[in-house]
């Protein structure tokens, strides 16, 4: 690739990623991803634009990203500093887990079932803070609060609340205890749910690049969701609705969480559009 002529075509600057990063054992689609953020164009843009040629200085910075990723396993969200959610930019950095299309998932369905009233949602364990922005807004009559333990997470999802426009309380502390006392409607949550026996089969974009914080909880992952649901009568009004993203082998084990601390809940499970059990759903009473 260092011997091609200048201002190689687009096609073949990708050709030559696409092999770099088959080699590597990487994803082929980050070659995508990266040369359009260096050449600052579209997605749509970028695909008519296959025969046309690369800037030298663009194409050795592109070189430049793919060796980075291939070789160390950094992820490209890293490199370039943002990740698309619901359709916009988010910054993400090592501090913050990178947004994913599950969890897409998970936001799409709060979306679908939640009346845009002046109700108050509160999303916890925000991280970069992707589900509390999209939340506020798409549903811009509520009241959206986000916590977070990391003071680190928390700068970095205040910067894309006001990259975003969005209008989000942003609060630190574990879980529900910043929110102890108030009355929240809505509860949604993507919190760490990976078991540690689990790390070692984790991909090393994610095992070494995520925050470890983020993923890993005790008793084979339930942790995070038992010590949520045992605060959730501090929180709720008689009723709420809560949201949580779960492992696809968790479904059973957080239902039967919420089952306990609220008999007459009605509990879903969804699965997400691999089939796999992916959302909990689930109308609580006190």
């Amino acid at each position: 690739m260092n011997n091609m002529e200048k201002e190689s075509k687009q096609h073949e600057v990708l050709q030559w990623a696409s092999l770099f990063l088959k080699k590597h054992n990487r994803e082929e689609k980050a070659a995508d991803l990266l040369l359009q953020h260096f050449l600052q164009v579209s997605r749509s843009d970028f695909f008519t634009m296959m025969r046309d040629p690369v800037p030298e200085k663009i194409t050795a910075q592109f070189q430049d990203a793919i060796k980075v990723h291939a070789e160390t396993g950094i992820p490209i969200q890293h490199i370039i500093g943002y990740e698309e959610f619901y359709s916009r930019q988010f910054s993400v950095n090592e501090h913050t887990l990178i947004p994913r299309p599950e969890t897409e998932e998970l936001v799409q369905q709060v979306i679908q079932t939640t009346p845009n009233e002046p109700l108050t949602i509160v999303d916890i364990g925000t991280g970069s803070g992707i589900i509390a922005v999209t939340l506020a807004l798409e549903l811009p009559r509520a009241t959206v609060y986000a916590t977070d333990i990391s003071q680190d997470a928390l700068s970095i999802a205040r910067q894309n609340a006001k990259q975003l426009g969005a209008d989000v309380t942003f609060l630190q502390g574990d879980f529900l205890t910043p929110l102890i006392g108030k009355k929240i409607d809505i509860i949604v949550s993507n919190p760490p749910y990976i078991a540690h026996q689990d790390k070692a089969g984790l991909v090393d974009t994610v095992k070494k690049f995520d925050p470890e914080l983020a993923l890993f909880a005790d008793e084979n992952g339930l942790a995070s969701y038992r010590q949520i649901i045992e605060d959730l009568p501090h929180v709720i009004n008689g009723h709420a609705d809560i949201f949580f993203e779960i492992g696809d082998r968790q479904g059973e084990a957080v239902r039967a969480l919420l089952s306990e601390q609220f008999p007459t809940s009605n509990v879903q499970i969804i699965k997400d559009i691999n089939k796999r059990d992916r959302i909990i759903q689930a109308h609580l009473k006190k």
